[in-house]
């Protein structure tokens, strides 16, 4: 069974969302996802200061199988980018839940999953 952490919230499209609070967000891709991607070889991410809306792609994760986006679960603004992954990658599959992608900020975070909803998601699939 995949790791899922009941104090985050999720997406559909497999990202983890922790609030940090003041309107603060680490953004990262979920123990499922990462299983499913395989072992990662590249990451490419946003700048700081970059905007989003939702369902925009602000990523790329490559992996030996394949490269899959990553998209913005809600309208945000860039605020720091966890730089680590861009020299070391594979953190994202030796914890995933550790390696955040990106801290965002953003005023409405509507639409996102419980980590029980996730679950009944992942189960689904």
């Amino acid at each position: 069974m995949m790791e899922i952490k009941k104090e985050l919230l999720y997406t559909n499209d497999h990202e983890w969302i922790k609030d940090l609070g003041d309107g603060t967000y680490h953004i990262g891709i979920t123990d499922y996802a990462q299983d499913k991607i395989g072992d990662i070889s590249f990451i490419e991410l946003p700048v700081e200061g970059a905007k989003f809306s939702k369902q925009d792609v602000f990523g790329t994760i490559e992996s030996f199988k394949a490269a899959s986006d990553v998209y913005a679960p809600f309208e945000f603004t860039v605020i720091d980018v966890n730089t680590d992954l861009e020299d070391e990658p594979e953190k994202i599959n030796e914890g995933p839940y550790d390696a955040w992608l990106i801290k965002v900020n953003s005023e409405n975070v509507s639409g996102l999953l419980s980590s029980d909803d996730y679950e009944k998601l992942i189960e689904g699939e």
